[in-house]
C-alpha cells in the first residue's frame, strides 16, 4: 500500500435458493454481525451499502448473484479479515448456500485513496480477470500486485 492507494474488492456469489428464503435463513442472519467485523477490523476503508437490498445489488444481469465490495488499506489487512475466525465460520458453510464457482468470482484492484469503486467499475474489472487472468491491474489475494508507485 502506497499513502495515495487502497485496495479495493469485489466477490460475487450465486445463491442457491431465494435470499429471503428459508435455506438462507442462517447466512442471511449473519450478515450484520459479519459486516460489524469487518467494519472494525484494521484496515478496513469502505463497503458498499445499499440499505434498501443489502446483498442484493445485482451484478451481470443475474438477480441470483449476490455482490460484496470493499475497500481495504493493503492486501494484509483484507487478508487477516478474510481468514479471521468468525469469517472463516460463514466461509466454511458457503457450500449450503451458493452453486460451485465456474469461473473468479473474486477480484481485487487499486484505487487512489478516496474513491469508492461503483459496482460497474468492479464488474468490468472481474470481467478483466476471468479474461486475462491476475495483472497488475486486477489480481487476487493468491497472485497479488503492488500499487501503483510502488517498487
Amino acid at each position: 500500500m502506497t499513502a495515495h492507494h487502497h485496495l479495493a474488492q469485489i466477490n460475487i456469489a450465486r445463491l442457491l435458493f431465494p435470499i429471503d428464503g428459508p435455506e438462507l435463513a442462517d447466512f442471511v442472519a449473519q450478515l450484520d454481525p459479519v459486516n460489524a467485523l469487518a467494519e472494525q477490523a484494521d484496515g478496513f476503508v469502505w463497503r458498499l451499502v445499499d440499505s434498501a437490498t443489502e446483498g442484493t445489488v445485482r451484478i451481470y444481469e443475474d438477480d441470483w448473484l449476490i455482490v460484496n465490495m470493499s475497500v481495504w488499506r493493503d492486501p494484509d489487512a483484507l487478508e487477516a479479515f478474510t481468514y479471521s475466525p468468525e469469517h472463516i465460520a460463514v466461509l466454511r458453510r458457503r457450500r449450503e448456500w451458493f452453486a460451485r464457482a465456474r469461473e473468479a468470482m473474486t477480484a481485487l484492484w487499486w484505487v487512489p485513496a478516496g474513491h469508492r469503486p461503483t459496482v460497474e467499475e468492479a464488474e468490468r474489472k472481474l470481467t478483466e480477470l476471468r479474461a486475462k487472468g491476475p495483472t497488475a491491474e486486477v489480481f487476487t489475494l493468491r497472485e497479488t500486485f503492488p500499487a501503483p508507485g510502488q517498487v
